[in-house]
């Protein structure tokens, strides 16, 4: 898509951007890790891991030593994995994950210190922005599994998802204003996920909330025992990623783009979408499987 596009070529330009060429062409199965193993030791380190199998791409954060904190390195890995092979018709549904007790603890405080200077600055919060933005106008799903806190702009990660799932003992914070620093941020995703006064509450105290209460208010899609989270999680993965990608593409970013519109402009605009649906291969196939009483058969 054209926003897609766009948001690619704008990651791309930025300074210290991961280069397309360390990712050679890889298969549905892949697995890549920085190099040394899960220790993560010397420069060339990446502070996140991925793996894809049978459509479902797994991208954990990967620094729990570090609270998982979103520091320019971490922000940059994480938007080359959410790049790497967007377009593949291989690619149906990303799993945002974690190593350890604490989700993310949002950004990395020793890179906004006055030594770090205002340009650093201003490239910490766009580059955070942008991963956000990739989130939302991905073409395929992307699902934030959480198992333990989310704090500030981890927080804001896991609003910022399409879908959220979490453990019964994670628990939720913008917790931003207790350092000087507002989580204002944060407050874009968080305050378009959850209701006015429990978002404001939220950045104005920085008291956390519970799963149970994060899911109440629709921050989470579901809630459900730790020892359970990766079974429902990727329960709900395979499910995507056995439809249509071209549907479910469509799909996704329609729903997004009709949020901003009047009912009466939002209906105009999903109807014709309708209406393109329809011209897609598979969703006709999808009709005519009905029709004929059989599984259907996806183009991809």
């Amino acid at each position: 898509m054209a926003t897609f596009a766009g948001l690619r070529a704008l990651a791309a330009k930025g300074s210290g951007w991961l280069p397309r060429s360390r990712w050679a062409p890889l298969p549905a199965g892949f697995c890549s890790r920085a190099p040394g193993g899960s220790g993560r030791p010397g420069s060339e380190s990446r502070p996140t891991s991925t793996q894809q199998r049978d459509g479902i791409r797994t991208i954990v954060l990967s620094n729990p030593k570090k609270r998982n904190a979103l520091s320019l390195k971490m922000l940059k890995s994480l938007q080359n994995d959410i790049l790497h092979e967007a377009e593949s018709k291989d690619l149906k549904v990303i799993i945002i994950s974690a190593e350890g007790p604490v989700f993310s603890s949002g950004h990395d405080l020793k890179e906004l210190t006055e030594e770090q200077g205002r340009d650093y600055h201003t490239e910490v919060f766009q580059t955070c922005s942008e991963v956000m933005m990739l989130i939302r106008n991905h073409p395929v799903p992307i699902i934030a599994m959480v198992n333990g806190l989310a704090t500030a702009a981890g927080c804001q990660l896991v609003a910022s998802c399409d879908i959220a799932v979490a453990s019964d003992k994670s628990s939720f914070a913008t917790p931003g204003v207790n350092v000087g620093l507002f989580c204002s941020t944060p407050g874009v995703a968080l305050g378009r996920a959850v209701p006015r006064k429990v978002a404001l509450e939220m950045l104005f105290t920085g008291e956390p909330i519970s799963a149970q209460e994060a899911m109440l208010h629709g921050l989470l899609s579901k809630v459900v025992p730790e020892e359970q989270l990766k079974e429902e999680t990727m329960k709900i993965a395979k499910k995507i990623a056995s439809l249509s990608r071209p549907v479910v593409s469509l799909g996704k970013a329609t729903f997004y783009k009709q949020l901003s519109q009047d009912v009466r402009t939002a209906y105009s605009l999903t109807s014709q979408v309708m209406v393109d649906n329809l011209a897609l291969q598979d969703g006709q196939e999808g009709i005519k499987a009905f029709v004929q009483k059989r599984k259907p058969t996806w183009s991809h």
